[in-house]
């Protein structure tokens, strides 16, 4: 059962040596989600399970131990989904080496970097990258087989909000995004599954919403839970919208 949930958003420039001189226009954020980091540690998981936007090559399951790298973005830094202890070992053996075949996706890449801050060591983790044309009631089910992964399951959800919300955004300006990011603002304070669940996946296409499959497998894992929700960070800085949230 999900017992706990973090939502963060997933930028490369998230990690300051990818940011370089523009590092401290996040810290504001990377605090929320070191927040919502001890939400999850706090809730004593059995489980956490990271899920993230990819693309077609990065969509899937991702062990424990799989490495990412910022070497695209670059910055010759490496990551690792895992804990410090357990990193390099085939999760769930205690006997012989992981040997992922493929590189994390940036979105779980940033997520290993934030576990890594924040020092995780608290439950196994694994990953799981999703598409973006991965339809809502798919999302939901893929949601539901995760919170029934183990007795106590907690979700590290990374995404972003919509891409146009100024003239400079990567999305250009686009008068729905505000609204949408509202609610889906809304809908992550109040830990609103139903709304979550019914978001319009074609106008989340079209503001370049990379959050949505993600919150919307979230929505499934948290069905029944009774999770309350609290919203630490909502701002779009870029002209992107990002939002930190915590469910428990």
């Amino acid at each position: 059962m999900l017992v706990a949930a973090a939502v963060c958003p997933c930028p490369p420039l998230f990690v300051p040596e990818v940011a370089a001189g523009a590092a401290p226009e996040l810290d504001a954020a990377r605090a929320a989600c070191t927040d919502a980091l001890g939400v999850l540690a706090a809730s004593r998981p059995d489980l956490l399970v990271v899920v993230g936007p990819a693309e077609k090559s990065g969509r899937g399951p991702h062990p424990e131990g799989a490495r990412g790298s910022f070497g695209g973005f670059g910055v010759d830094l490496d990551v690792r989904l895992g804990r410090p202890d357990t990193q390099g070992t085939a999760p769930g053996t205690g006997a012989g080496p992981a040997s992922p075949e493929r590189e994390l996706p940036s979105s779980l890449a940033v997520a290993a970097w934030l576990l890594e801050r924040t020092g995780w060591s608290d439950a196994p983790v694994e990953g799981l990258g999703v598409g973006e044309p991965l339809e809502a009631e798919r999302c939901v089910q893929t949601g539901r087989q995760i919170g029934g992964r183990a007795g106590r399951v907690a979700l590290l959800v990374m995404g972003d909000a919509s891409a146009c919300r100024t003239l400079k955004a990567p999305g250009y300006l686009d008068e729905r995004a505000q609204d949408f990011d509202a609610e889906v603002a809304r809908a992550l304070a109040a830990a609103d599954v139903e709304a979550l669940k019914t978001l319009d996946t074609s106008l989340a296409y079209e503001l370049k919403a990379a959050g949505r499959a993600p919150w919307q497998v979230l929505a499934g894992a948290a069905e029944g839970a009774g999770l309350g929700g609290a919203l630490l960070y909502d701002d779009a800085p870029y002209g992107v919208g990002y939002l930190v949230a915590a469910w428990s």
